[in-house]
């Protein structure tokens, strides 16, 4: 009988399974979740000869040792520990056990997945894209391509976009000086911040004013709709993601990946992590350092295609650089 095949119910077992059916009236699913993990739960604790009521701590972080090499993703392991942890404070509060011996352990750390970002050529391709449908409603193509560029050219948050105003007032929660090349923008926290908007930016911005006006003269907002309104985030979501598949982007682009894909491009050309914090305005260093795990992921693409002495093993990651 393998490891995860049911044994015989245990009577415990049946009781606590009708208490969270019946009583806490779980979902029918959630139920068959827990039968799950308690069936793994005996499975183990008779493998090592023991009763459920004599399963200790130091059982249960073997046992959480066994499915990590096993494969068992750390996501899956957290899980079942949680319907164990359930199925002993039960125990407890029913006066079967002195302690809970799931209570303090925890499932391994879950790796955390990469930010995606595009690469060089393909923000480049994106942000240089032209709409040859727009050209019966250049005001469409003119605020998506400005949108497309302080995305990108800035590392803006899709909240800090949407806030921005034409003009710098008290009430303005951003707004853009032209003059100076800076977007003042609100950020998490309610803090603010500037950061500098390249040329491509501000030659968008100019075009996307000039048109601007034609929907509307009296709303504050710098990205507004037809109907003369601020644009919500969703909608700016759903119009980026249908101009990256027009400009034959492989992957539908969403806002934030143009956020991670401008930090990744300014750390590759500068190796400034510090800059690259203020530019992004994380309040710890710590947040930023996951695009220095890009950046080296990039070189050593880079190493493997083009270095004719690259033996490096194609499937072990890279460890993490120095910073």
């Amino acid at each position: 009988m393998g490891p995860d095949a049911a044994p015989l119910a245990d009577p415990l077992v049946e009781r606590y399974l009708t208490h969270v059916r019946v009583e806490k009236r779980l979902a029918q699913r959630t139920c068959e979740l827990y039968a799950l993990d308690l069936q793994k739960l005996q499975t183990h604790a008779r493998e090592a000869q023991l009763t459920l009521l004599g399963v200790h701590n130091t059982h249960v972080r073997r046992w959480v040792a066994q499915m990590h090499s096993g494969g068992r993703s750390a996501r899956g392991i957290a899980l079942i520990l949680s319907g164990w942890r359930g199925f002993y404070s039960w125990l407890g509060r029913e006066g079967l056990v002195a302690s809970n011996p799931v209570q303090d352990v925890r499932s391994p750390k879950a790796a955390k997945p990469l930010p995606k970002a595009l690469s060089v050529d393909e923000a480049v391709q994106l942000a240089s894209y032209q709409d040859d449908e727009a050209a019966h409603d250049p005001q469409l193509e003119a605020r998506d391509r400005c949108i497309t560029e302080l995305l990108y050219g800035c590392g803006l948050r899709i909240a800090e976009l949407v806030g921005l105003d034409v003009f710098a007032s008290a009430r303005a929660r951003g707004w853009i000086d032209s003059a100076a090349a800076e977007a003042h923008v609100l950020g998490k926290g309610q803090k603010r911040r500037s950061v500098p908007v390249g040329s491509k930016a501000l030659q968008a911005l100019d075009e996307w004013l000039a048109v601007r006006s034609l929907w509307a003269s009296d709303e504050a907002a710098l990205f507004i709709g037809q109907r003369g309104t601020r644009l919500s985030p969703q909608h700016i979501r759903l119009r980026l993601k249908q101009r990256s598949l027009k400009a034959g982007l492989a992957t539908p682009v969403h806002p934030h990946m143009l956020r991670h894909s401008f930090a990744s491009h300014v750390l590759q050309s500068s190796g400034d992590l510090r800059a690259v914090q203020e530019l992004l305005g994380h309040a710890n260093i710590s947040t930023t350092q996951v695009y220095t795990r890009l950046d080296y992921q990039h070189l050593a693409k880079v190493y493997d295609a083009a270095h004719p002495r690259a033996t490096r093993a194609a499937a072990k990651a890279p460890g993490k650089p120095k910073t």
